[in-house]
């Protein structure tokens, strides 16, 4: 059985058309990720599973029943929102406890189930406090112990983490995955992070335009990418992409052939088509080494990204925009000539009309 099934989902809002027609299966025990830009749709699916928004059509079953049209009290789930959203006048156990007491939850259980969340993330000794008196990460698993206290087993995160700074995010991550790990029960994390979704999710769901483009695990996402859009959404930096066409099995652009007898298709091309080639920039090599590369050269650098562990160059390939990684102590400077090259089985081959991957 599923956890949460999302069958021919729509959401009109007057005649805008937000969700078309979205099928959605989140296996029980899982971390799925919704990941997309802004206005993609991810905050508002996660919305409609909550039973925050009402659906034009289509059905949400959790654990098996039909909750299309239940409240969201009645739907099994806990809710962490990105903003924190806690009574300023309470202190940390009063906010943990406060939507139990309503329940009418004997005070035994309401104080065994506070002190089991306390110790899972940490919080025991800010229990008398209040949310004054706590910074923006002891904040947010507050938010998040409210929604562990309801013993519930689906969790919807949207977006917890934005509100932090960039060390608070990495920090809190971790303790998002470790409490994953800990209770075992399904959660849907909704983010525009890229990071946070690869480190976090079993599988993402790449949303754009309120349909999913694609649905696989991390590895899948990163290495397969199913269209053009995903491939640049994922990967930071992201794709550098060549146009071409694809002639007796080799890739050329300009006066450069490349075999693909090692690069695996979709299906098999049509010969003489069009066809956009995509590398990853820490898929190219640098240095001695490029020269055994099926494809190298030499490009100058125009922009150099010191990033601490390695380097970011800017360059161009053939009148395209391109970027490499260099390791972090490289010595190099814009001007400097650099010798690259990359293997066209690490690359992503896609139709430039429908830019599916090839």
């Amino acid at each position: 059985m599923h956890s949460v099934e999302i069958k021919k989902l729509d959401l009109n809002f007057g005649s805008v058309s937000v969700l078309h027609n979205l099928d959605l299966n989140v296996h029980k025990g899982e971390f799925l990720v919704l990941l997309g830009s802004s206005g993609c749709g991810k905050s508002t699916l996660l919305n409609c599973i909550a039973g925050l928004l009402d659906i034009t059509d289509g059905q949400i079953l959790i654990n098996g029943t039909n909750v299309t049209w239940a409240e969201p009290s009645e739907r099994g789930i806990g809710m962490v929102f990105q903003s924190y959203a806690l009574y300023p006048q309470m202190s940390v156990e009063g906010n943990l406890s406060f939507g139990l007491k309503n329940t009418k939850m004997p005070k035994e259980e309401i104080k065994a189930r506070v002190a089991r969340a306390a110790e899972i993330l940490q919080i025991e000794p800010l229990l008398s406090r209040k949310p004054a008196a706590l910074s923006g990460g002891q904040r947010q698993r507050v938010a998040i112990g409210r929604a562990l206290v309801r013993d519930v087993d689906v969790f919807l995160f949207d977006e917890p983490l934005s509100n932090l700074d960039a060390k608070l995010r990495a920090d809190l991550r971790v303790e998002i995955k470790r409490l994953h790990q800990q209770l075992g029960n399904t959660m849907i994390y909704v983010t525009h992070d890229q990071i946070e979704a690869m480190t976090l999710a079993d599988r993402i769901a790449v949303m754009r335009n309120g349909k999913i483009m694609q649905l696989a695990s991390p590895n899948e996402i990163y290495n397969r990418p199913r269209n053009k859009y995903v491939a640049n959404f994922i990967g930071s930096p992201s794709m550098n992409f060549l146009d071409g066409q694809i002639q007796d099995n080799h890739f050329i652009f300009e006066d450069v052939k490349l075999p693909l007898d090692r690069y695996e298709f979709s299906e098999p091309p049509a010969n003489n088509c069009a066809a956009t080639i995509g590398i990853r920039p820490e898929h190219v090599i640098v240095g001695d080494l490029s020269a055994k590369a099926p494809y190298h050269t030499q490009v100058t650098v125009d922009l150099v990204e010191p990033m601490g562990s390695d380097t970011i160059v800017d360059c161009t390939v053939s009148g395209a925009y391109f970027r490499f990684r260099m390791d972090g102590q490289a010595r190099v400077k814009p001007g400097d000539l650099v010798s690259i090259g990359f293997d066209p089985k690490q690359a992503s081959l896609f139709d430039p009309a429908s830019e599916l991957r090839l």
